[in-house]
């Protein structure tokens, strides 16, 4: 089999944190004056902290001062990690654990490539911290989604070439990077949103078995 390596985003691929930023971005913008929806917080996903904040601030047509948004960007990060504070291994999607499990009886290593700074306290607090070769989050990127930066530094923790790995993301955003490294991408969620992945799936309880034994191998090739 040819060395493969798995980069997982980390919200609504291993975890579905979505729920508390739309929370947490709902308090702001109602805080702000106007309202913030579920369709809205949509084109949040695989998105940084920062952009998030300039697209709830075009959706209610508010200006702010640089002052004034990190003060914003910090009190919605501290009622978000409210949230999660109170995670457990309940809140793991169905079929994450069962993947890793296979790629470990493969002997295939795969690493973190998220956009969250909080990407290690939320593993921490379901269990899967230590089952990571690596983590690559918010704080480890300058650049955001759609650029390929974070799954080309998660290449560089697994000691493989961008082409030998392969990436599950839920976001538009981060399908567009994976495609820009080079890397395989796998969609996880709808796939006409998502047409642009190499692979789509509505869960990672669809992931046929010989996925990594012959799907992706013959791909490399």
């Amino acid at each position: 089999m040819n060395k493969i390596g798995v980069i997982f985003d980390l919200d609504g691929v291993i975890v579905d944190t979505a729920k508390y930023h739309f929370l947490a971005w709902k308090q702001l913008a109602n805080h702000l004056g106007f309202e913030f929806t579920e369709a809205h917080n949509e084109l949040l996903k695989g998105v940084s902290r920062v952009r998030s904040l300039e697209i709830l601030l075009d959706i209610g047509k508010v200006s702010l001062s640089e002052e004034k948004k990190q003060e914003y960007l910090k009190s919605k990060n501290e009622h978000y990690l409210k949230y999660i504070m109170k995670m457990g291994p309940e809140e793991i999607l169905p079929g994450a654990n069962a993947l890793l499990d296979k790629l470990d009886n493969l002997g295939i290593e795969y690493v973190l490539g998220s956009a969250s700074k909080n990407a290690p306290l939320i593993l921490k607090q379901v269990n899967l911290f230590e089952r990571f070769s690596g983590i690559v989050d918010g704080n480890s990127v300058t650049k955001a989604k759609p650029d390929p930066e974070v799954f080309l530094i998660g290449a560089q923790k697994l000691n493989l070439k961008p082409e030998q790995c392969v990436v599950f993301e839920d976001a538009i955003a981060g399908v567009e990077a994976a495609n820009k490294a080079n890397m395989i991408s796998v969609g996880i969620g709808d796939s006409n949103t998502l047409h642009e992945a190499d692979f789509n799936f509505k869960s990672l309880t669809e992931i046929p078995h010989d996925f990594f034994t012959a799907v992706i191998p013959e791909k490399i090739m």
